[in-house]
């Protein structure tokens, strides 16, 4: 199992940018005396040509490859009744999926006809190819259940680990691993079927089609997913002897060390289903994912576990050691997701320019505005611990002492979970680039 798992963090390949289109032959815009019979499109990396999908006026057209030699440029023909359709304008509708993530992007490349004019009624049909909303919001969705449970059950193994062995005894925190568990095995088989059907420009009822997840399969983010949901069952048997054994089993060298294989490869796998690989220099995108990965999984679960399970129980000497521990793992931890992320952000935009020019730019500076509120709230936390949480511990955890704290992290909580929400929007959208 540990080497199976290593394999996977060795060996597996990174996401790359989204596939773009580059150039068009004839080129997009321009005037030609007749509709051309072949347009060349090429893409910023190679395709396949049954990932690209043209049309013109709602019908598709016929793609193929122009050469071995040309991997990134594929051959589009025209039909010939096309030159007495085209009045004034030729459009034709592109969407192309991403061979390594699935991600899918969209555009249209439009000639000027000098021997027709614009036909009004084919208008909205030669638009830019659009994804379904129901089908995109709902991948959201479901990336956002899957970030949130991967964040408990890392973060929460990590709080066991380091900070709190005899939680694994503890009820609540019991359910919110067997809880995160089951959520993210579920929202990883979703997220495969959805993504294909996201990445085919199909509709919602398309995810559940056999023929969707065999596609996706086949692709690099595919199997990086499946990876994922391999993991997602080789973490049952971690949680399984935590559960089984309780405090002991937290305490034991082997149980720690393969909770520590396990967590990084579903953040691995993880991390290469995102941007985070993206840029000129995507090995240092895909360690800078990882660390954001974990730092936001470690300060996550931490919360969750403080709030759920230690501070209801208000035993002193957890008070004393568990909280004050904590406090220093969420400092470090969210330096490490906003040093990250800067790296991160870079490798995907590009520019700064892209920060307030683009969608996904916009997008990064809400998570951003999420994230200075958060941190605000949480250093509200650190201020308790340090000038209250003495007292708290003096008076055996009295309710009315550590109320605050509770009200304070239980506020930081609500607020990260609106950041992941936005991370799990712009895993979706394409790069400001």
């Amino acid at each position: 199992m540990l080497l199976a798992v290593i394999a996977v963090l060795l060996c597996a390949p990174t996401a790359s940018a989204h596939t773009e289109l580059t150039s068009s032959t004839p080129k997009d815009g321009a005037r030609l005396d007749r509709a051309p019979r072949s347009v060349q499109l090429t893409f910023s990396e190679p395709v396949d040509p049954a990932d690209v999908r043209v049309t013109v006026g709602g019908e598709k057209l016929t793609v193929a490859r122009l050469g071995a030699d040309r991997p990134r440029t594929v051959a589009v023909a025209v039909p010939a009744e096309e030159e007495t359709k085209a009045k004034g304008q030729l459009v034709l509708a592109w969407r192309v999926a991403d061979e390594h993530d699935g991600h899918a992007t969209a555009g249209n490349v439009s000639f000027h006809v000098r021997t027709a004019a614009a036909r009004a009624a084919r208008g909205g049909e030669d638009a830019v190819a659009t994804l379904s909303p129901a089908l995109r919001n709902t991948l959201a969705a479901a990336r956002w259940v899957e970030y949130l449970a991967l964040a408990l059950f890392v973060g929460g193994l990590g709080f066991l680990l380091m900070l709190w062995p005899r939680g694994s005894e503890n009820r609540r925190a019991r359910t919110v691993l067997v809880v995160a568990w089951v959520c993210g095995l579920l929202a990883t088989a979703a997220v495969i079927g959805l993504q294909g059907a996201y990445a085919a420009m199909g509709s919602l009822s398309d995810a559940l089609a056999p023929a969707t997840y065999a596609d996706v399969l086949a692709t690099d983010a595919g199997i990086a997913s499946a990876a994922r949901e391999l993991l997602w069952l080789l973490a049952a048997v971690v949680l399984t002897a935590v559960l089984q054994g309780g405090e002991r089993a937290a305490r034991s060298p082997g149980w720690r060390v393969g909770a520590v294989v396990v967590c990084l490869g579903l953040l691995r796998t993880l991390g290469m289903t995102s941007h985070g690989s993206e840029g000129s220099h995507p090995g240092w995108g895909s360690v800078a994912g990882l660390v954001h990965l974990l730092g936001i999984s470690l300060w996550i679960g931490g919360l969750v576990l403080l709030l759920v399970g230690v501070l209801p129980q208000g035993r002193p000497e957890e008070l004393a050691v568990v909280v004050h521990r904590y406090s220093t793992l969420a400092g470090v931890s969210v330096a490490a997701v906003v040093g990250a992320g800067v790296v991160l952000s870079w490798q995907v935009l590009g520019s700064f320019g892209a920060l307030f020019g683009t969608s996904y730019g916009q997008l990064l500076l809400l998570k951003v505005a999420l994230l200075t509120v958060v941190l605000l709230v949480a250093q509200r936390s650190r201020g308790w611990v340090r000038t209250r949480l003495d007292m708290a511990v003096l008076l055996r955890g009295d309710r009315v002492t550590v109320r605050p704290f509770v009200y304070s992290v239980a506020a930081e909580t609500g607020l990260v979970l609106a950041v992941l929400a936005a991370a799990s929007v712009l895993v979706t959208a394409a790069p400001g680039r």
